[in-house]
């Protein structure tokens, strides 16, 4: 069972403790009479056998109380209620969702203003076909960098 290489160890077997039985002591029966003495019925079967015992009473079920009524114009006010609730709270979401709509639209306007702008700033302050300054067309005169050329 242990591989080779490993130490055999002393088993110690212990024996259950038998627990001893209980002792019974015998304990007087002593009969109680009921309060009142059932009726003996007999009834005869269809084969012609007797049958006969003691009537039982059937178990009556506890008899059931009687809701009191709710009346109409409660329900109708409770309905109401509810009703009157929901219609706040979906005008309140409605509220918040179109807010924020309008916020998120605002911010897509200014996201594309500064796209644009940043475009036209590229293509006015960025570098042109001519190298070296900047170029003015007055009346067929080119300015250069305050120099007159004609």
């Amino acid at each position: 069972m242990y591989p080779d290489h490993t130490p055999q160890r002393a088993v110690e077997v212990h024996q259950p403790t038998p627990i001893p039985p209980p002792v019974a002591h015998p304990t007087t029966v002593v009969p109680v009479q009921p309060g009142t003495v059932p009726a003996v019925a007999s009834i005869v079967l269809p084969d012609g056998r007797v049958v006969t015992g003691y009537a039982i009473d059937a178990v009556r079920p506890e008899p059931v109380t009687a809701k009191p009524a709710v009346s109409r114009t409660a329900v109708n006010v409770a309905l109401g209620g509810v009703g009157f609730l929901a219609v706040c709270g979906g005008l309140l979401l409605l509220t918040s969702f179109i807010a924020a709509l309008t916020a998120f639209i605002g911010q897509l306007i200014i996201l594309a203003a500064v796209i644009f702008g940043g475009w036209i700033a590229v293509q006015v302050l960025g570098p042109s076909g001519h190298k070296g300054g900047t170029t003015v067309n007055i009346r067929r005169a080119v300015i250069k960098r305050n120099h007159f050329h004609g």
